[in-house]
């Protein structure tokens, strides 16, 4: 068994906390993923399982064992930085070889080691090169090979595909996912990339200033997000969130609408809202939908329709991303695409999937839920 656990870890540099009262249960096998922006803590708190960083308080266990003074080499752990650090004077080979040179294991089970790697990654053909001679995909590849030949209990990913153009973190991405499954080891995986995290992790640790955010599934996170900071960094487009309260007759009242109280959203009594109550209304894009040209009257919600002034379009193809203004707040949707791309200063009639509408509390920014 490989499972990770942070118990109450706290880590400080003087009298700054960069990580306070982290727990965090990583299950044998699964693919965890700490993701979140810069000076969260995040590479801090993989670093401390790799033993390269001493916590300040609290316990980490690696397979139930207490490693808070286990050397690194003594961890059990391969790790893949964002740097590849490969040794530039050796072939692939070479490099792949090495750890396993250093800990004398019998030629015969190296040779093997390496072929099966190879094949596994797709690097046969390049094993008497240099890492000069490879590109950044193949470099990569030759990292997490040495990582595997080691078949260590938990691997470690710091930021591995920060280096590499769009398409070819499309393909690592899928890759490196592809291998997890394949060899089932408990992998731990640092990013500040939200489509990196969605489309890898088994679950998804969102960290912000050194705490925990929420932990679960990425599906889980991305529709029930706990709080204002999850709502709007988990998204491709970030979540409208929209200033509002709760009008005369239970009516949702914001800058450029009053619609009746949708149903999806629970009644304000159940929430223990009262008239005046102040919330943050949030609404994913893909969640807005156009229904019909507003004209070029003044806007007004219909329906539970939201009227948007455009401001700026995006055509992406088979949808068109629309930056517009519903009152006196921005607000960012997503349209079918189609010849026609809505024009600067023109009116569009908004449509809600209000089953899929957020309410947060806007003073302790966590969601309202009945």
């Amino acid at each position: 068994m490989a499972a990770v656990a942070f118990v109450d870890v706290g880590k400080r540099y003087g009298d700054a906390p960069v990580i306070e009262n982290f727990d965090l249960a990583i299950a044998d096998r699964e693919f965890m993923v700490l993701v979140g922006p810069s000076g969260s803590g995040k590479s801090t708190a993989l670093r401390m399982i790799a033993g390269l960083e001493d916590i300040t308080s609290g316990t980490i266990t690696i397979g139930g064992r207490p490693v808070n003074d286990i050397p690194p080499k003594d961890r059990d752990i391969a790790m893949v930085f964002q740097n590849y650090a490969l040794y530039p004077h050796m072939t692939v080979r070479e490099n792949l070889e090495f750890g396993l040179r250093l800990r004398k294991t019998p030629a015969p089970e190296i040779e093997r080691l390496v072929a099966e790697t190879a094949k596994l990654l797709g690097i046969d053909a390049l094993l008497e090169r240099r890492p000069r001679q490879l590109s950044g995909g193949e470099r990569q590849r030759v990292a997490l090979g040495r990582a595997i030949m080691r078949k260590p209990a938990v691997f470690l990913f710091d930021e591995p595909l920060s280096n590499l153009d769009a398409k070819l973190r499309v393909q690592m991405r899928a890759e490196i996912k592809r291998i997890q499954q394949l060899v089932q080891t408990t992998t731990v995986y640092v990013t500040h990339d939200q489509v990196e995290a969605m489309t890898m992790g088994t679950r998804i640790a969102v960290m912000k200033d050194g705490r925990l955010q929420q932990v679960g599934a990425p599906m889980e996170v991305y529709r029930r997000p706990e709080n204002l900071f999850v709502a709007s960094f988990i998204g491709t487009l970030p979540m409208n969130l929209l200033p509002a309260r709760v009008g005369a007759g239970g009516r949702l009242v914001a800058s450029g609408f009053t619609v009746e109280w949708p149903p999806a959203l629970a009644a304000p009594a159940a929430l223990a809202l009262r008239e005046g109550s102040a919330v943050t209304l949030g609404l994913r894009p893909e969640d807005l939908r156009e229904s019909l040209p507003a004209g070029s009257g003044a806007p007004a919600a219909r329906d539970g329709r939201l009227p948007v002034r455009v401001e700026v379009c995006e055509p992406l193809g088979r949808e068109i991303v629309v930056h517009g203004r519903c009152g006196d707040d921005a607000l960012v949707s997503v349209v079918h695409g189609g010849d026609a791309v809505p024009a600067p200063g023109s009116l569009l009639e908004l449509s809600v999937d209000w089953a899929r509408a957020h309410l947060f509390d806007p003073v302790t920014q966590r969601r309202i839920a009945a």
